[in-house]
């Protein structure tokens, strides 16, 4: 943000000398008045019979009022006006006029009291002339009505042009103020989105990472543990259990290059900043690339076949035909079952699993559903982080979609969710 001190440097002098300079400007020209008109009093206590140190004095009072110009402007002309038979005060009424004109008087005021001066400038005019000359009548009129608009306009024209170019200048300075305080609201919430946008990629990723992750290393722990079991007594099956954990390890890692290799091709802080620019909220898929390269529902047979192969008496129920779906729904559908298998593994083994998966009119659904645990849970070891759930959850309603997961009559546990098709 902009200082005020920086404002003031940029829009001319700081606010205390602006004002130490009006009163010093002020204070001299009321003595240049003062003195104007105290030299003019002489005349006037002559004509008027008065004594000469009264005359001067009032013409010094008179003067200084100029002093006031900027506070009460239309006192400093009402004076300049009732002067004005005495023959005194033009550096008071020129003046005077000029900071009426130039200040945030209402213009109805200001011509009503520029006419009043006008008048009594052309009728002093008139009748001095008129008396000391010998003229043409039309000659001393013209010649009043001269020196009277001579007086009275342009200090009046001069007073209204700075004062409307201060105003401008003032207006301009509180819209660029105005502009800079949207330009540092706008910064603030482009910054919130961009973190916003950040909280939602890690959060993202680390779904992802331990959707990928979690399974299979479930299968591997799954297989080392019937490795372990069988290795003395059937060679064989163990080398089969070998077999299948060195495959789930590459399955792993395939996945991991892949999800890796997205991540580089798309930064994720140039879509923050682009999406920071442009204010358009940006959805997570959009952040790291796109999902084509993700699991598809094709995938299902395959994910439910390694479960088969670990030990896992699992039944895969199919209805309806299915369609071309959006590459996110098919990931997610894939990541949920996959979740839901892995969260089998860890906590009902030796139980019987359903999965099943609905093709319906404009929405896809799936349920995978366990019966009561015949073995000891975590039997394996497998560790849970309590991530597994909310993950799917957040992937479901992220769609759209609904999800509902929870234990049955029967004593299993069934996770359930249903995605629009769009």
């Amino acid at each position: 943000m902009t200082s005020t001190g920086e404002v003031e440097g940029r829009a001319g002098p700081p606010l205390w000398w602006a004002r130490r300079r009006d009163a010093v400007v002020d204070a001299a020209l009321a003595a240049v008045s003062a003195a104007e008109c105290a030299w003019e009093g002489i005349r006037f206590a002559h004509e008027a019979g008065i004594p000469v140190a009264a005359g001067v004095l009032f013409g010094a009072a008179v003067g200084a009022t100029l002093v006031l110009r900027r506070r009460w402007p239309i006192a400093v002309v009402l004076v300049g006006i009732a002067v004005a038979p005495a023959e005194m005060g033009f550096l008071l009424s020129v003046a005077g006029m000029y900071s009426l004109a130039s200040s945030e008087v209402p213009r109805r005021i200001i011509a009503a009291l520029a006419s009043m001066s006008l008048v009594a400038t052309f009728v002093v005019m008139y009748l001095k002339t008129r008396g000391d000359v010998e003229a043409d009548p039309a000659l001393v009129v013209a010649l009043s009505g001269f020196v009277a608009v001579a007086l009275t306009v342009p200090p009046m024209l001069l007073g209204l042009y700075i004062g409307a170019r201060r105003r401008l200048m003032e207006s301009l300075q509180e819209r660029a103020d105005s502009l800079e305080r949207e330009l540092s609201l706008l910064a603030d919430r482009a910054e919130e989105r961009a973190e916003w946008a950040r909280t939602e990629e890690r959060t993202r990723i680390a779904r992802e990472m331990h959707d990928v992750v979690a399974h299979r290393v479930s299968l591997m722990v799954v297989h080392a543990a019937a490795l372990e079991a069988v290795a003395v007594k059937d060679p064989s099956r163990a080398a089969k259990n070998a077999a299948l954990v060195g495959d789930m390890g590459r399955q792993a890692l395939t996945e991991l290059r892949q999800m890796l290799g997205v991540l580089r091709a798309a930064p994720p802080k140039v879509a923050v900043a682009a999406a920071a620019a442009t204010a358009v909220p940006v959805g997570p898929v959009a952040l790291v690339g796109g999902a084509d390269e993700g699991p598809s529902l094709e995938e299902l047979e395959a994910l439910v076949g390694q479960s088969r192969a670990a030990g896992m008496a699992v039944e895969m129920v199919v209805q309806g035909e299915g369609a071309a779906y959006a590459a996110e729904l098919e990931q997610t559908a894939y990541r949920v079952v996959q979740e839901a298998l892995t969260n089998c593994h860890k906590h009902a083994p030796g139980a019987r699993v359903v999965v099943r998966l609905a093709h319906r009119e404009g929405e896809v659904a799936m349920q995978v559903e366990n019966g009561p645990c015949e073995g000891q849970a975590d039997g394996v070891g497998l560790p849970s982080g309590g991530n597994g759930l909310v993950g799917m959850r957040e992937r479901v309603l992220g769609l759209g979609g609904v999800f509902v997961s929870g234990p049955t009559d029967a004593g299993g546990f069934r996770v359930s969710a249903v995605l629009p098709v769009h």
